[in-house]
């Protein structure tokens, strides 16, 4: 274009992103390493393209983030003097519901659809079961809207039969797919009905538009000379042949990281990117590798990690240091977690008392429970912190709900407790569960029974709606078996059989279940009502099966019921999960998914053994080679300062549990890090 202010490309970009952002016409992928500078290499691209005669509306740039894009087009503004407004840039799901309105008939829409938001999808679809079978949604073993719709967008976004996931991911539920399929059906009617779209319509219809109608190929083909992709790595299939579709005649740039996709569980397929140059003959493939952000010493452990996973042509890349010399990665092994956190807590206190900001120390974790013995030492030591990865542990839902449960059993008289769990069945709200709970208290007045036996009372059972009665029943079933347990741990030892699956262990005999810890109670809730409750209602009730197994570690370190739930108040009080004040110096907690992207000076890495780091889930499911990746990204966000933590042994509801090696960390070089043997040492 003319008039534009002149950029020294050549004196801005270092070798490999001048090489990238020059690239000729045609199609090219940019591997762009993690700290290389990704974002200005996209950046400087578009400039590149307007300079070299592209108009604004030339070109479309797909991101994953609304803010990533603004980010881009604000530095394309400030290079070329172009209004942002005039560029096509933006999420795919905002992209593709501006082409859908100017489609709009096409697409079987009218222009002024309006879009669901996720709860409105879940009661559109809730509305559907019921008008279609209403004994289906009566059944509390057959999966909740929540669940089968998130099967469904599974479907839609991997373009995946729908009764072939319907099979593979709800293979718990009775009978086969061919219900849900039929619900999804009428579900697509309803919406088409009401002009009304859902998140993955965005998508699936512009997808629909490519495929079903030439003219419309034909016109964004033209209209997009250019196409940028940014991380193009967790891309889904949908998006990847929306990207195809769009790319087949001209150019077209994905720039991203294939050691950097740890999304697969959302749909992200790791083939998109390592498969880019087979769709798209002729492509460049453009490596940028010269990091800026860490040390030489963190740079040569990271490439280890990347040098023992399979290897892929074209694929194979180190990454490059800048910066000086520092201190070589330390991989500290402990006894057991209870040791991690003491380690840790001490070696914060060391760093803060060398200078180191607090809020520049940040501690990653593969799963949520993996910092809760972290959570009591730091408010032990007085070291204040907060969780940036969501909520805390403790308020999350399912967690809740099952503290629900202890509490009822500590104190009959928590009417709240009582409430919260009365509220989890059918039909049930808080007048409803005010009218049980005092029904209860007369039978516990008159009969002396208490409030838990009271529950199972014919007087009681009046009270509560029909549909929720089978339920409650099983709700009160398991707030018995807690509180036997509780009674009887003064009575005689009795051996608790472990299970290895909380939600389909069979029922050992009645006297094996007697529970006589904190953490034998804990697994009684789970292995009850609640343990069945949860996969008809969660789509990711694996992962919340993975948050209440580390429950139950975590109250094996407690002898008395009551000061677990004590415990538990104290460290949410005293922990936060809100975002600090920008003069606030606090430790910052985070999960190895939430802190990509992000870096930070000093980075402790918890948890680096098999079954915490790859976690045992994946390594039965056969995800080891993502779980590297989360370790790659992991050990990448730090800048100066990088510790690692290997335990020999978790704590758990059955005593100590041990762990092997990280299988990682021992394929590495011993050269790229120091190793700290603290497991026999006292803390």
């Amino acid at each position: 274009m003319h008039g534009l202010p002149p950029v020294d490309f050549r004196a801005e970009l270092n070798d490999e992103q001048y090489a990238a952002v020059t690239s000729p016409r045609g199609p090219a992928l940019v591997l762009a390493g993690a700290g290389s500078g990704k974002t200005r290499t996209l950046t400087y691209r578009v400039a590149w393209l307007l300079h070299q005669g592209a108009k604004p509306w030339d070109i479309l740039l797909l991101t994953f983030t609304n803010k990533s894009a603004k980010e881009m087009l604000e530095r394309v503004e400030d290079l070329t003097g172009i209004p942002r407004g005039q560029f096509w840039g933006g999420t795919f799901h905002s992209i593709g519901q501006r082409i859908i309105r100017r489609n709009a008939v096409d697409a079987g829409r009218n222009p002024d659809f309006t879009i669901l938001d996720q709860k409105e999808s879940e009661q559109l679809f809730s509305e559907i079961i019921k008008q279609s079978d209403g004994a289906f949604i009566k059944d509390k073993t057959n999966p909740k809207a929540p669940v089968i719709l998130d099967a469904y967008s599974h479907s839609r976004n991997t373009l995946r039969p729908m009764a072939d996931v319907f099979a593979e991911r709800l293979d718990w539920m009775k009978g086969g797919p061919e219900k849900l399929v039929g619900f999804c059906n009428a579900y697509e009617a309803a919406k088409k009905e009401r002009n009304v779209c859902d998140f993955d319509d965005l998508l699936v219809l512009w997808l629909n538009l490519l495929e079903n109608n030439p003219t419309i190929l034909e016109h964004y083909r033209r209209r997009f000379q250019h196409l940028l992709v940014d991380e193009f790595q967790d891309t889904n299939r949908l998006q990847s042949r929306i990207i195809d579709l769009l790319a087949s005649e001209h150019q077209i740039m994905a720039v991203g990281d294939d050691a950097q996709c740890i999304y697969t569980w959302r749909g992200a397929d790791w083939e998109n990117i390592v498969a880019f140059p087979q769709r798209h003959p002729g492509t460049q493939i453009h490596s940028i590798d010269t990091n800026y952000r860490s040390t030489p010493e963190i740079l040569a452990f990271a490439n280890e990690i990347l040098a023992h996973r399979p290897k892929v042509e074209g694929f194979d890349r180190r990454l490059k240091a800048v910066r000086h010399r520092g201190i070589p990665p330390t991989v500290f092994t402990v006894g057991d977690t209870s040791q991690q956190a003491k380690l840790v807590g001490r070696k914060i206190l060391q760093l803060h008392n060398e200078g180191h900001a607090l809020a520049d120390i940040h501690i990653l974790y593969r799963a949520h429970y993996q910092s809760l013995e972290l959570q009591m030492e730091l408010n032990a030591l007085g070291i204040p912190f907060v969780i940036t990865s969501g909520h805390k542990f403790f308020d999350l839902i399912h967690v809740k709900d099952v503290l629900a449960h202890l509490r009822v059993i500590h104190n009959p008289q928590d009417y709240v407790a009582l409430s919260r769990l009365l509220c989890l069945l059918p039909k049930i709200g808080p007048v409803a569960a005010d009218k049980i709970t005092k029904a209860a208290q007369a039978v516990a007045a008159s009969e002396g029974r208490g409030m838990i036996r009271a529950l199972r009372h014919p007087s009681v059972l009046q009270k509560v709606t029909e549909v929720a009665k089978d339920d409650f029943n099983d709700l009160t079933i398991t707030l018995e078996d807690m509180l036997e347990g509780i009674e009887n741990a003064k009575k005689k030892p009795v051996a608790v059989a472990p299970s290895s699956d909380l939600f389909t262990a069979a029922r050992e005999k009645h006297e094996e279940k007697i529970s006589r810890t904190p953490a034998e109670t804990v697994r009684v809730c789970i292995e009850g009502w609640y343990g069945s409750h949860i996969k008809t209602l969660f789509p990711d009730w694996k992962d919340r099966e993975q948050d209440l197994t580390g429950l139950i570690g975590f109250a094996a370190k407690f002898e008395d019921l009551g000061d677990l739930v004590a415990q538990v108040v104290l460290l949410n009080g005293e922990s936060s999960d809100k975002k600090p004040e920008p003069d606030q110096d606090m430790l910052r907690l985070t999960t190895i998914h939430q802190s990509k992207g992000l870096e930070f000076p000093v980075v402790f890495l918890l948890g680096v053994a098999d079954g915490l780091l790859p976690l045992t889930r994946a390594i039965d499911e056969g995800d080891v080679e993502e779980e590297r990746r989360l370790f790659y990204v992991a050990c990448t966000r730090a800048e100066n300062i990088l510790y690692l933590f290997a335990p020999r042994f978790a704590i758990s509801g059955e005593g100590y549990r041990p762990l092997d090696p990280c299988r990682f960390l021992e394929e590495m070089s011993p050269d790229c890090f120091e190793l700290a043997d603290y497991a026999h040492r006292r803390l």
